[in-house]
């Protein structure tokens, strides 16, 4: 890849990186997800087209039964592919593995969400020709998405024949052992209707065969620089094909634009959804492809304005940053009240379930970039209230349970232990509606959906934890952050999430009466919410002077690393959970992940002194700790080591440093490249609605500037070695404080105070054979695999 600050560029195409250059070059707006695949199809990885939230439900065996286990699973699905035009060359068809090929780029923009490819190929019949396509999924008409293709035969005239296809019940590869990788699924779609239509167009509604839903898919198409055009179009219950043959002169350019609308629904009629797709696909065609681009551009340049992060110091990092804002924002821009997948839209991994990663991770992210993105994502979750009561039932409580892992709503977790058991899920959905209220001053939002999210899972806390004898409130047998360690009584991370989610129960029920009173609240339950929240038992190892990821675990055995060899990692692939429930061994930041979210709840002291007790501890087997790390350590000071992890966290994709990109892109980490950046070396804080940075940077950073959204005022911070800048642009002014020193900031007027200098902490240690990675992208290997 070529380092470029706005572009990701593959200068030549390497098939043994195909699955993950594909995950890489996907293009989404959050409704339809297309992967990177090659315009003719083939070679391909794993061929993927999606549209969010629609599945197929599958089995979920057990080979003994118990009570509450899922009966079925959900699984995100291939749908019809829209991405197909093959070329054929006087009778060649244009393969990449045959023939000659001269050079081959592909470009993916940042500023203006295209997918740009050159390529310059001889067949094997000595045709040389020049092929350049340009590809878009839209975020201003989320239905659609464009191709224009362009064929030049170079020395020689060319019969040249485009065959413009749509796919459904594509055949997949079969998945390999590993767990997070999708179920497959063979032909999934029940075809319903397929519609040629007189303008070189055909539509196809198909039905799961299962889950019941309708989608629609139509092609359309534009063509210029022909001449003599032959076309013919040809369908069938799963595809639907237009071939357009004619003959060029050298130079003679032929281009060609195909226009695919997307629609389903699991609720309208077969007509409906057959409207739906004509209407946006006839919109798309008076906007042209021209016009398709240019509202891509203005939707990218207003995003850019605002939520740039501009690093001086590290050429390799700030493409890795532009490149992960622009995959976050493709994953939320337009999924509107449908779910932000673990992958997004980019693969099939993780079946396209959505976790806790979301609330914990991509909202903070949205929230102050992209803040329509992060409301739909919890009018989502808030639309699914009523099955997670359903599950509160059925497991014995009152309020609300979410899913550890589902699409619709439904839990779709078979294993219980770190599924059911995490009910930190419900913590972090309230979390995040408190975190959107609190930045964009939504009450609207907090009136009509966050008070019902808070209030049901607030009951859910009080029916599943207990006052002890020493009238402490305990919440005893659960799964925190960290999956190496399950079913543990008082988890830290656990407690002190839902001692916040209790509190904000409280705030909303008095800021809302009239609300709490429809939802049925009492003073009593009110009461209740109070008295547990100000007796959360905090779990605390006087012996060591360390908050306990949870009761107990300081006694544990800890994990022999010196003896564990590098290509047992990731354990859980390797090792009985058994063995690693029993034993100090933690797969990814948990008691440090609530030192971040909670940092309210400790002192400085307390903070250096657990990170460096954890930190020898974590194996960071999952891409979601990485980034927690780097945002501690430089909170405690450690600048060079959260240095160091932000580097792994930003290359994790775009080196494939978990051999794993090829089923989709890691969103929540990506997203934790702005965390690590704005809450760790920028030292942004919100805390209950309190604005607060204290900024540091690391040798070798010049200069870090970024821009967020605070209750609809842009705030621009601008941070050196010596000083930190901030300035609104307008509107009321903005109170925060800078290292503890409150601060007003006017609009128009820069305010900029000294940084004070770093006290460094006592160096630390991670667990043996896993220091933090240095990518490839800096002259390291991975140590994965």
């Amino acid at each position: 890849m070529i380092v470029d600050s706005w572009r990701l560029v593959e200068s030549e195409l390497d098939v043994d990186r195909m699955a993950q250059t594909e995950s890489l070059f996907a293009l989404s707006n959050g409704h339809i997800g297309l992967r990177g695949n090659l315009d003719e199809g083939e070679p391909h990885s794993l061929p993927g087209s999606y549209l969010n939230s629609l599945y197929e439900l599958r089995p979920l065996p057990y080979a003994e039964a118990g009570y509450g286990y899922p009966e079925s699973g959900q699984s995100v699905i291939n749908v019809t592919n829209g991405k197909l035009i093959r070329l054929l060359v006087d009778d060649e068809p244009f393969d990449i593995r045959y023939g000659e090929l001269h050079s081959h780029t592909r470009t993916l923009d940042f500023r203006d969400g295209l997918l740009r490819r050159e390529v310059d190929w001889t067949s094997p019949a000595a045709q040389k020709v020049h092929v350049s396509s340009t590809r878009l999924v839209s975020f201003a008409q989320r239905s659609i998405t464009a191709i224009q293709y362009e064929v030049t035969p170079v020395d020689q005239p060319a019969r040249i024949v485009l065959q413009s296809e749509l796919i459904a019940n594509e055949q997949l590869p079969a998945p390999g052992n590993d767990p997070r990788l999708a179920a497959l699924m063979d032909a999934p779609l029940e075809s319903e209707e397929v519609i040629e239509g007189k303008n070189a167009s055909v539509l196809m509604v198909h039905k799961t065969r299962r889950s019941g839903l309708r989608m629609a898919a139509m092609m359309d198409h534009e063509w210029d620089g022909g001449g003599d055009v032959l076309t013919m179009i040809d369908s069938h219950p799963d595809s639907g094909r237009v071939t357009l043959s004619m003959m060029l002169q050298p130079g003679q350019r032929f281009r060609l634009v195909k226009f695919v609308g997307y629609g389903w629904s699991s609720q309208r009629s077969l007509p409906a959804v057959h409207s739906q797709v004509v209407a946006a696909v006839n919109a798309a065609r008076h906007t042209g492809f021209d016009g398709l681009c240019a509202e891509q551009r203005r939707y990218l340049d207003d995003f850019w304005e605002r939520s740039d992060v501009r690093l001086d110091g590290d050429d390799t990092l700030q493409q890795a940053i532009r490149f992960s804002l622009f995959h976050v924002l493709q994953a939320g821009a337009r999924a509107e009240q449908r779910c932000i997948p673990a992958k997004g839209l980019t693969g099939s991994g993780y079946d396209g379930h959505t976790f806790w990663d979301t609330e914990t991770f991509l909202l903070p992210v949205l929230t102050y970039t992209a803040p329509h993105a992060a409301r739909d994502a919890l009018r989502w979750r808030h639309s699914t209230l009523d099955l997670a009561r359903e599950r509160a039932e059925q497991l014995g409580h009152t309020g609300a349970t979410f899913p550890w892992r589902t699409i619709r709503g439904q839990e779709c977790s078979a294993y219980w232990p770190a599924g059911t058991a995490a009910y930190h899920i419900n913590a972090d959905v309230a979390d995040a509606a408190m975190r959107y209220v609190y930045a964009t001053d939504d009450t609207d939002f907090q009136r009509a959906y966050g008070a019902e999210i808070l209030v049901e899972t607030a009951r859910m806390w009080i029916s599943l934890g207990h006052f002890d004898a020493a009238g402490k409130f305990r919440i005893d047998g659960v799964t925190g952050p960290d999956e190496y360690s399950a079913i543990a009584d008082n988890n830290v991370y656990t407690n002190l999430m839902a001692q916040r989610n209790l509190r904000g129960a409280v705030d909303v029920a008095k800021a809302h009466s009239d609300r709490a009173d429809e939802l049925g609240v009492t003073s009593t339950e009110i009461d209740a919410w109070k008295r547990a929240a100000d007796s959360m038992y905090v779990p605390y190892d006087q012996r060591l002077g360390v908050h306990p990821q949870a009761t107990g675990f300081t006694d544990h055995e800890k994990w022999d690393f010196e003896n564990t060899p590098p290509e047992h990692y990731p354990l859980l692939l390797n090792y009985p959970y058994g063995d690693l429930y029993r034993t100090q061994v933690i797969k990814q930041a948990d008691l440090v992940l609530a030192m971040h979210l909670r940092g309210d709840a400790f002192t400085a002291e307390q903070k250096a002194r657990n990170f460096a007790y954890y930190e020898p501890l974590t194996v960071r087997d999952s891409s979601l700790s990485a980034c927690t790390q780097a945002i501690l350590a430089a909170e405690i000071g450690h600048l060079r080591l959260a240095q160091d992890y932000l580097h792994e966290v930003a290359l994790t994709d775009l080196d494939n440093l978990h051999h794993n990109t090829g089923s989709g892109l890691h969103m929540a980490n990506l997203a934790g490249v702005w965390l690590g950046l704005v809450a760790g070396f920028g030292g942004m804080r919100d805390h209950d609605g309190v604005l607060t940075f204290a900024p540091r940077l690391p040798p070798g950073w010049a200069r870090l500037r970024f821009g967020m959204l605070w209750r609809n005022r842009l705030l621009r911070v601008d941070i050196t070695q010596d000083e930190a800048s901030y300035k609104v642009a307008d509107g009321e002014p903005i109170v925060l404080r800078h290292h503890g020193q409150k601060v007003t900031v006017k609009p128009g007027k820069a305010v900029t105070k000294p940084i004070p200098a770093v006290v460094a902490p006592a160096p630390v240690q991670q667990p043996a054979g896993r220091p933090p990675l240095i990518p490839p992208s800096y002259g390291g290997r991975p140590w994965f695999g």
